[in-house]
């Protein structure tokens, strides 16, 4: 009987049915092919969490923030006082109860961080620069970045940033940074030490401090004596080598505890631009961490003024120096 239902009933499609089905299926691929190249390559779930780079040269990759284990806890406020504010994030939260770190204090009683001199300095130093209208869409090269707070001063500022820092517990933090001010696409940080040589270095760290690491063992316990210091390979690379001749540079700030003269020599041909395309320049010349290093503040001011640098002023610890117009 199955046979015999088959042979009186054919399973053949009428012609008017067959076209009205070839145009019901155009018309669904259709849009699902306009639907498709309507959405963005990449989307992003949040649109205010942004990491992305502006600078796709770069000899060694940018560290990858959304790899990053996050760090615990997490403590962070809005500094106070600064014409640009923006929040930075704890590494070092001190002991309790004897000596916790002053701003957790500051916290508990209500009050924001207290502003940090770096930062004041940087958006002082930027601020004529936005004036003038001179160099406004430049870089500024954070060398020695610790948690950000130079980092993220010039970036409340809308400048672009590349930051520098080996410590990885103060990379968490600066990424935090990132995060909380939601300055992705303006800063950019390296898991580096800027040096004259290109390769590894070894890189000396405080147990409990991580404000005060160097690569020179002496200069990170010559202000905490009675800390531990951990010995470790980082990646080492001359800024010369990462930013290039077309990029014009705004300023450059160094805090490397006593490693300054070999971050400057890494960027000769950055510092050896002509007049006013060279950088504004801010390191620190703490004469004791210089020679813990090998090196002193006159051989630093013997080979800025080779490269034209033949302004410089002390501010404290800091040297700032420019070239005449």
């Amino acid at each position: 009987m199955a046979n015999a239902w088959k042979r009186d009933n054919p399973t053949q499609f009428h012609q008017s049915k067959t076209i009205c089905l070839l145009i019901t299926s155009t018309l669904l691929f259709l849009t699902f092919f306009i639907y498709l190249t309507n959405q963005p390559s990449n989307p992003n779930p949040n649109p205010n969490l942004s990491f992305k780079t502006q600078f796709p040269f770069y000899p060694i990759p940018p560290f990858d923030c959304l790899k990053c284990p996050q760090s615990h806890p997490v403590i962070a406020n809005l500094v106070e006082g600064l014409k640009y504010p923006f929040l930075y994030s704890l590494s070092d939260l001190g002991t309790l109860p004897d000596k916790p770190h002053k701003n957790i204090v500051r916290m508990l009683k209500g009050k924001l961080f207290r502003k940090p001199d770096i930062s004041v300095t940087i958006q002082e130093v930027l601020a004529k620069f936005k004036t003038s209208g001179e160099r406004g869409n430049g870089l500024v090269v954070d060398v020695g970045a610790n948690v950000g707070m130079a980092s993220f001063a010039a970036a409340a500022m809308g400048f672009r940033v590349l930051a520098f820092e080996p410590v990885f517990e103060n990379l968490q933090r600066v990424c935090d940074g990132i995060y909380f001010n939601r300055v992705g696409d303006l800063v950019t940080v390296f898991n580096a030490a800027a040096s004259d040589q290109n390769g590894n270095i070894t890189f000396h760290k405080l147990v409990g401090r991580l404000d005060n690491s160097a690569v020179s063992a002496t200069g990170a316990k010559m202000a905490f004596k009675s800390n531990e210091e951990i010995a470790l390979q980082v990646r080492s690379i001359p800024l010369d080598e990462v930013i290039p001749e077309s990029e014009p540079v705004v300023l450059i700030k160094i805090d490397v505890q006593g490693w300054e003269y070999h971050v400057l020599k890494g960027a000769s041909k950055l510092l050896s631009r002509k007049g006013r395309e060279a950088p504004y320049l801010i390191y620190e010349e703490d004469e004791r961490l210089l020679q813990a290093s090998n090196s002193s503040a006159k051989e630093i001011r013997d080979f800025l003024h080779s490269v034209g640098y033949s302004h410089c002023t002390q501010h404290g610890t800091d040297a700032h120096c420019t070239k005449s117009g």
